[in-house]
């Protein structure tokens, strides 16, 4: 007996639970400025529960389980990666259309509406989207079989966009040490600079592995 497949791909529900996410921080924050004095939306020099923060320490509770369920399917797609390269060793099947996922990068210029509007730095974050860039060019090496030379060129691609993120981040900490700029405006400067970096470490990995493998299969074909 055949069984059914699943009729939507896997990315859609993290999309939607990000999204929903996003919508109910925005409407709690609005909530919070409109009808409750702008608690926890404010810096706040104490804290005393009241029945109103409801909204807002949930929606905060919401944003903190979607970052657990993020990383779990990081980590759970690593590993069933990993044991499927092992197994078949080839690289995983992928369209490459879901490089138009790094188009949710975007959402993070929403970031610079919410910020003042409702001191809410979680748009911000959605510029990690852009690294989902990196698609198109996996998707192009799919199912491709991972010789000797095409782990080599994995390696060195890895090791160069590692290289490019952390230069990034550790130069945005260095900026931040000299304590030149309003705390409020380094956060959001800084959670800017960490997300797009992390985004271009994403891209980065993919592309160059893309260049690396096909100018080494053009040297190839010259040389013969």
């Amino acid at each position: 007996m055949k069984t059914n497949k699943a009729s939507h791909p896997r990315w859609l529900l993290p999309v939607l639970a990000g999204a929903a996410c996003l919508a109910l921080s925005l409407l709690a924050g609005w909530h919070a400025v409109t009808y409750n004095g702008g608690r926890l939306v404010y810096p706040m020099d104490s804290y005393v529960f009241q029945p109103a923060d409801i909204p807002m320490l949930l929606s905060i509770g919401l944003d903190v389980l979607y970052v657990f369920y993020l990383a779990a399917l990081l980590i759970g797609g690593i590993l069933a990666q990993r044991t499927r390269a092992e197994s078949t060793n080839r690289t995983r099947r992928l369209n490459p259309k879901l490089g138009l996922l790094g188009f949710l990068g975007f959402l993070g210029f929403a970031g610079f509406w919410s910020l003042p509007a409702f001191g809410d730095y979680t748009p911000f974050c959605f510029f990690l989207f852009f690294g989902f860039f990196g698609f198109f060019y996996e998707g192009k090496m799919s199912n491709t079989l991972m010789d000797e030379r095409y782990r080599e060129n994995a390696l060195r691609a890895e090791r160069a966009a590692y290289k490019t993120g952390l230069n990034i981040i550790f130069l945005l900490l260095l900026i931040a040490g000299q304590g030149r700029v309003p705390a409020e405006r380094m956060a959001a400067a800084l959670l800017i600079g960490i997300s797009l970096a992390l985004g271009l470490t994403l891209f980065l990995g993919e592309y160059l592995l893309y260049r690396y493998d096909h100018a080494d299969a053009a040297g190839l074909e010259d040389g013969e």
